[in-house]
């Protein structure tokens, strides 16, 4: 087993015990007030290499959001927003693309830089998010809860994945 596949492996378990474990028992509530939600998971995929296959990123998608849906009793919801954005992720990455192209296949600050990164990292977790919340409340009547629930996950979500990518600042 190559040390790239390696390190992925071990950092998308690490990501998602982080995810299952701690970040779902966070509570943040200001009396009606309970838009903050940790999301961290889809990190593992944006963190694959560029040169993977899309239908083997869309297969992992998929069965990451089935994971995360069995741990928060949902009905597939995570799955979908997962494997929209695993989807998305070729025309995406081709739009930010460097001025240099993709040199080095790992997606990561370390390699881009950190503007590009949050770059990267602020478009698939909004989209992400929006997608998420959207299917989860399957309505557009609640279309403020959607927006609200969205903003702020996205803000507490990239400064959680900005520390952390600050702190480890993976190099694969």
């Amino acid at each position: 087993m190559n040390k790239v596949l390696q390190r992925n492996i071990i950092r998308g378990f690490f990501i998602l015990f982080i995810q299952l474990v701690l970040l779902k028992r966070i509570d943040i509530t200001f009396g009606d007030f309970n838009y903050i939600h940790f999301t961290i998971y889809p990190l593992i995929l944006l963190l694959l290499p560029f040169k993977t296959s899309r239908t083997l990123v869309i297969g992992i998608a998929f069965f990451l959001g089935l994971t995360v849906d069995l741990f928060y009793d949902s009905l597939g919801v995570h799955a979908a927003a997962c494997t929209l954005i695993a989807y998305l992720r070729i025309y995406i990455l081709n739009v930010i693309s460097p001025v240099e192209g993709y040199g080095k296949d790992s997606l990561t600050a370390y390699v881009y830089g950190l503007p590009w990164f949050l770059t990267y990292l602020g478009i698939f977790l909004f989209i992400h998010l929006i997608t998420l919340y959207s299917i989860e409340a399957f309505s557009f009547v609640y279309i403020k809860e959607i927006l609200l629930r969205t903003i702020f996950s996205f803000i507490a979500s990239m400064f959680l994945i900005s520390i952390g990518q600050l702190i480890f600042n993976p190099k694969y």
